[in-house]
């Protein structure tokens, strides 16, 4: 008897990547960028830093909780970068890993304050938003000092020149990187914990899985990758105090048009990344059509909405369709 393997996506990956390829087509048809692989490089260059929080998200989301700092703390990182770079590329070296290490902290003390006082996530990262708000305005009043080198910015605005693709953007390549990693990760058994902790947390804690601290790696992991984001923000967009301003709302909207399931239990962080994708190709498409760029909160907040009331009501539905779905003829 011959076995035949055939590739399945995860649950919530086909709807999105169906959104991507719509979107997709919808660009090559509206703008004449698009007509060539480098209009959709410079897509994904674009929403490199929103697809690498989505992802950070994701992690927090798909365990059961929310991080609403990651804007912010994209904003205060950058502040951070300029005023201590300060047009010195010898500082570079020392100052890219504090980021790295501020990311953490934040990341730490979120997921602490979140396991051990046991106050509501949604309510913690909110907090956190505030307190980093305040302070970049306290230290910059709101006009950021400092100047990012050229050197420093080239992650976020250069490319690298690949023997057969040629010029990829440097974000795209660290883009895949953190994706590969992410989705190995959830392939493993601390991955596939992550979203059962987000399923059951009392059953995993029951079965010896060491709950307190997934939520902890999680909010580790958000905090990372929001700095790493915000350097590949910096590169692409340059300083200001408003940079990361609307990022987290973003994120989380990727995550939930990625099919995540608010709440956790569910979810594929390729779909996820997808959704990030999505979003940014749909902001581009309105552009493009001359739709303003006022209404990006309105849509939002409909995927928000939708994809929620979806993952309510969906499981019934797809079961009404199977129910009506006709017998195979034998």
């Amino acid at each position: 008897m011959s076995v035949t393997w055939r590739p399945r996506l995860a649950e919530g990956t086909g709807p999105v990547l169906t959104v991507l390829v719509v979107l997709v087509v919808a660009l090559a048809f509206t703008g004449s960028a698009y007509t060539e692989v480098t209009g959709y490089l410079a897509l994904l260059k674009r929403a490199a830093p929103l697809v690498i929080l989505a992802i950070g998200q994701y992690f927090v989301v798909v365990s059961g909780g929310f991080d609403l700092s990651v804007g912010s703390l994209v904003t205060a990182e950058v502040v951070i970068a300029a005023r201590l770079i300060n047009g010195d590329d010898g500082n570079i070296a020392w100052v890219v890993p504090l980021l790295f290490g501020f990311g953490l902290l934040v990341g730490l003390v979120n997921g602490l304050i979140t396991t051990k006082l046991l106050v509501p996530s949604f309510i913690v990262t909110l907090g956190m938003l505030l307190i980093l708000d305040g302070a970049v305005f306290l230290w910059t009043g709101g006009a950021p000092r400092g100047d990012l080198t050229p050197s420093f910015r080239v992650l976020g605005r250069g490319s690298a020149d690949l023997p057969i693709a040629g010029q990829v953007p440097w974000s795209v390549l660290i883009l895949t990187a953190v994706l590969m990693g992410a989705a190995l990760f959830m392939r493993s058994g601390k991955g596939r914990t992550l979203v059962a902790v987000g399923d059951n947390e009392e059953t995993v804690r029951l079965a010896g899985g060491r709950v307190d601290r997934l939520h902890l790696l999680a909010f580790v992991l958000s905090g990372l990758l929001a700095a790493l984001a915000a350097i590949l923000l910096a590169g692409f967009a340059g300083v200001s105090a408003q940079v990361g301003r609307g990022l987290e709302f973003r994120a989380i909207t990727a995550v939930v048009l990625g099919g995540v399931l608010l709440g956790g239990g569910r979810g594929s962080v390729v779909a996820a990344a997808a959704g990030g994708v999505s979003l940014e190709a749909l902001f581009s498409l309105l552009h493009l059509v001359g739709v303003s760029g006022g209404l990006e909160s309105a849509v939002q907040g409909v995927i928000i909405i939708a994809a929620i009331a979806y993952a309510a009501h969906g499981a019934g539905l797809r079961r009404l369709l199977r129910l009506h779905k006709p017998e195979p003829v034998t």
